[in-house]
């Protein structure tokens, strides 16, 4: 046995090198998980660290619970005002599109692999999700703005669509071990999915009334105890045949979408958490495939990988979005932006343990289409998007010495405002402004540094002005600021 030390050295270093990894991701473009994925690979049995590690089991729960607490923080930071314009075609696409893709794959993949039916479905099946680690990680680390809500929608269906690629994949295994007709998932696909959104509902509820209602003696207790309820909300669901990774997002989005004490610094250590959780997972992944296992995948995985990327995403986008008024070249990017990334290595770890005939090939042909996604795919989505002319500069968020934690006893919010150069106010002191409500100019970013405003400061282009006001009362300040100088006109 290892002492623990050993143990804790190699794990400490492993994450070490993936954080610093981050580094040449910005740089370069390169997706992080994808290196993340190199790093584990070379740890491994066959690379420099010679590390072994043979346990499906171990890196299917350190999958599960990876992904679990990484569609919760993407609930987490999404309001359900972004989502609610999107919630049908994002739906439609995690649902009907996903299966759509599931089912172009299984035929290619029984054409091209000369595999049963039921194993091309299942690889279909398996590869169907579009993963959210992969598209939260890419648009949130490169702030990569999409116009009309794409990126809205792209989140939305890569958190909601996990839920149906685990039950399309765990149907298919039942499948090959009972012998049972096709039609026999149809009313366990509504159980579970009722079940994963009912108890969804129902946790998020329990979860923000005792947040309300008992006051923890310590601000440190908070993200353990949600951490604890997420926990419990998975597991619980899926002990009573529901679908927990649904009901995990539903909590997400209901606590981003709620006002509570403390919720900025719960969001800071989900982030965190996610990013771990990232880390971890990508890393066992990594140190699981043997990369002398993928050689003889090259060929058939680069064509499943072609079908996966030029025809079956795309196509499932276009059929699924039918009756939904979106451009092409936003359905182009919606078909682009199909990112496999630990979701679907994570359901190849299912057939695995559930000993189906050819699972080992299934796995390395899984895990060689994911690299392929993430190095053709992800490195090229800022790309494409200006191809398609479906991009937009994203937000420049500004991080702040200064805080305020929304909640409901707290009728006001603390946000940037933009003073342009052209505006009537440049040149003129804050008292021009004529705060309405009682609004107040905290600070002033002048030139990457921080003034104590006073009534008599003069107001300069570029200034951005940090101001706590009510929602109303910041609106009407923005159109004043927004208004241009006569001789500019």
């Amino acid at each position: 046995m290892m002492a623990i030390e050993y143990i804790l050295l190699g794990g400490a270093l492993l994450i070490f090198l993936s954080v610093l990894s981050s580094k040449i991701s910005d740089r370069f473009a390169i997706p992080s998980l994808l290196l993340f994925l190199i790093i584990g690979m070379c740890a491994g049995e066959e690379g420099l660290g010679g590390i072994q590690f043979h346990s499906h089991w171990a890196a299917e729960a350190i999958g599960i619970t990876a992904l679990i607490f990484i569609i919760f923080t993407g609930g987490l930071n999404t309001d359900w005002k972004d989502i609610e314009p999107v919630l049908a075609p994002g739906l439609v696409l995690s649902t009907v599109g996903l299966l759509l893709t599931a089912g172009f794959v299984g035929f290619f993949a029984v054409i091209l692999l000369n595999v049963s039916p039921l194993e091309g479905f299942l690889m279909g099946s398996v590869l169907s999700s579009t993963d959210a680690a992969a598209v939260f990680s890419i648009f949130r680390s490169r702030s990569i703005g999409l116009k009309g809500g794409l990126r809205q929608l792209l989140e939305f269906e890569s958190g909601s669509n996990d839920p149906m690629a685990v039950f399309l994949t765990l149907g298919i295994i039942s499948l090959m071990q009972t012998q049972q007709p096709v039609i026999s998932l149809i009313p366990v696909f509504f159980m579970e999915m009722g079940a994963g959104l009912i108890l969804g509902i129902l946790f998020s509820r329990a979860t923000l009334f005792i947040i309300k209602k008992i006051d923890f003696p310590y601000e440190g207790l908070y993200p353990p105890f949600t951490l604890a309820m997420v926990a419990l909300t998975y597991s619980i669901t899926n002990i009573l045949h529901g679908n927990g990774f649904l009901a995990v997002y539903i909590v997400g989005i209901m606590l981003g979408s709620s006002h509570f004490v403390y919720k900025k610094a719960m969001i800071n250590f989900y982030e965190g958490l996610a990013w771990l959780m990232q880390i971890v997972m990508f890393l066992a992944l990594g140190l699981l495939v043997m990369p002398s296992g993928l050689l003889p995948c090259i060929v058939p995985g680069f064509l499943i990988a072609a079908v996966l990327i030029f025809f079956a995403r795309p196509l499932s986008v276009f059929i699924s979005l039918i009756g939904f008024d979106m451009s092409i070249p936003k359905k182009l990017m919606i078909s682009w932006v199909g990112l496999r990334g630990a979701a679907p290595i994570v359901l190849a770890t299912f057939p695995l343990l559930a000993g189906v005939p050819n699972a080992g090939f299934l796995f390395n042909i899984v895990f060689f289409v994911v690299l392929t996604s993430i190095l053709i795919q992800g490195v090229s989505v800022a790309f494409v998007a200006n191809l398609l002319k479906v991009s937009i500069p994203a937000k420049n968020i500004r991080r702040h010495p200064l805080e305020l934690e929304r909640c409901e006893a707290i009728d006001a919010m603390l946000t940037d405002v933009i003073v342009p150069y052209e505006s009537s106010l440049v040149g003129k002191t804050i008292n021009d402004l004529h705060m309405p409500g009682g609004g107040l100019v905290v600070l002033i970013a002048r030139e990457d540094k921080y003034m104590i405003p006073s009534g008599r400061t003069v107001l300069k282009g570029a200034d951005v002005l940090l101001v706590l006001a009510k929602s109303k009362d910041l609106n009407f300040l923005k159109n004043i600021i927004s208004q241009v100088k006569e001789d500019d006109v």
